[in-house]
């Protein structure tokens, strides 16, 4: 569960609370029963370290070719690879 900050707009108190993301924000002070106002902070995911590049998520230009829809594709049949033949040197050892 998310910890929200509040601050007192009044007294200027300010405290941290473990709330659902579905509870009710609170309004009253704790302290001197004025009002509170919740305070945002930055984002709470950071990432840092060196798995992390610039260019991670980008796409490559230099071999990706988009496909139109007109274009066939050309049909190259590969010859399958001959198996191979056992050596007489592996067999004997």
């Amino acid at each position: 569960m998310p910890t929200y900050v509040y601050a007192c707009k009044d007294c200027g108190h300010g405290l941290e609370v473990v709330q659902s993301f579905t509870d009710e924000a609170l309004t009253i002070c704790p302290e001197c029963q004025g009002n509170l106002r919740k305070k945002f902070n930055s984002v709470g995911v950071v990432f840092k370290g060196s798995g992390f590049y610039r260019n991670d998520s980008r796409a490559t230009t230099s071999s990706a070719t988009p496909a139109t829809s007109d274009s066939k594709p050309t049909e190259k049949a590969a010859a399958p690879a001959p198996a191979a033949a056992p050596s007489k040197e592996s067999a004997s050892a």
